[in-house]
């Protein structure tokens, strides 16, 4: 008989119940090994140093925007992007089985799903909002310390792996929330090849501060009708009024018209990195 296949291993930022590690699920199957860590730079380490198969990393959110941190460790660590998910965030109210609604009087969760339930903090305004590292780390704690009066924000996921009660179910602000995730890799170690029918490209890059630059460097891809999905600027770090640019546009980088686009864009950089190309979720 043959040797039974390892699961793939993957790394998160938070802890069991995340939403990130329901993207992973999602992006690597039902068996993967999730690998929580508590921060995001970790999540990165453990996969450049071959701890880990994969990483997953939320990058932007309908609401809150782009999660700029985990832009900057695409450009230090170099892993290339496989694939990405868009995850519908549906916030639970979560409490220990014992505790009924009417006994709430504090909720702790992370500060940008506090953040997406407001409305429900106006319609009980006799319940204190707390901020806590980590949804489902809110919920694990409660369900450890089992504090009176008190309940989570976070993912039904977490509440099933906590053994812990859904109070109230989808009370955020706007059903219309979704995260967009990255799968990474180490360079070299592609996924399988996927039959798709659209491919979406990231990249990084700066340009010289000269009259035009930008409107040149867009011109790239409006030439050859390549159709740009995100595009956004930083600040560069030690060059104070210059920006980095970080573009999504559909294509898939190896094609020639994508490589035509890319190559005329190069011509306007002062640097430039590719950060992956990979199918387009729905």
């Amino acid at each position: 008989m043959g040797r039974k296949q390892q699961p793939v291993t993957a790394s998160f930022q938070g802890e069991r119940g995340a939403f990130s590690e329901e993207a992973a699920r999602l992006l690597l199957g039902p068996d993967v090994e999730v690998v929580p860590c508590p921060r995001f730079q970790q999540v990165f380490e453990r996969l450049a140093s071959g701890e880990v198969d994969r990483a997953v990393v939320p990058i932007e959110n309908t609401l809150h925007g782009s999660v700029h941190e985990n832009y900057d460790h695409l450009l230090n660590f170099h892993l290339p992007i496989r694939r990405e998910v868009n995850l519908r965030i549906v916030h639970n109210l979560i409490s220990a089985p014992e505790m009924t609604f009417a006994k709430i009087r504090k909720v702790y969760s992370h500060p940008v799903a506090i953040n997406q339930c407001l409305q429900f903090f106006a319609d009980h305004p006799e319940i204190e909002r707390e901020t806590y590292y980590d949804t489902a780390g809110s919920v694990k704690m409660i369900m450890e310390n089992r504090p009176p009066g008190v309940a989570a924000i976070a993912s039904a996921a977490a509440a099933a792996f906590y053994g812990a009660k859904i109070l109230k179910r989808s009370i955020e602000d706007d059903r219309r929330n979704f995260t967009r995730f990255f799968l990474l890799s180490r360079p070299g170690e592609a996924e399988p090849e996927a039959t798709v029918r659209e491919w979406k490209t990231s990249i990084a890059f700066t340009l010289r501060n000269v009259p035009g630059a930008l409107f040149r460097a867009m011109s790239a891809f409006a030439l050859r009708d390549l159709s740009l999905t995100k595009i956004e600027s930083r600040p560069l770090r030690g060059k104070p009024w210059e920006y980095l640019f970080y573009a999504d546009f559909l294509g898939r980088a190896d094609d020639p018209v994508s490589q035509r686009a890319l190559n005329h864009l190069q011509e306007f950089t002062d640097s430039f990195q590719l950060l992956g190309s990979y199918p387009k979720s729905a």
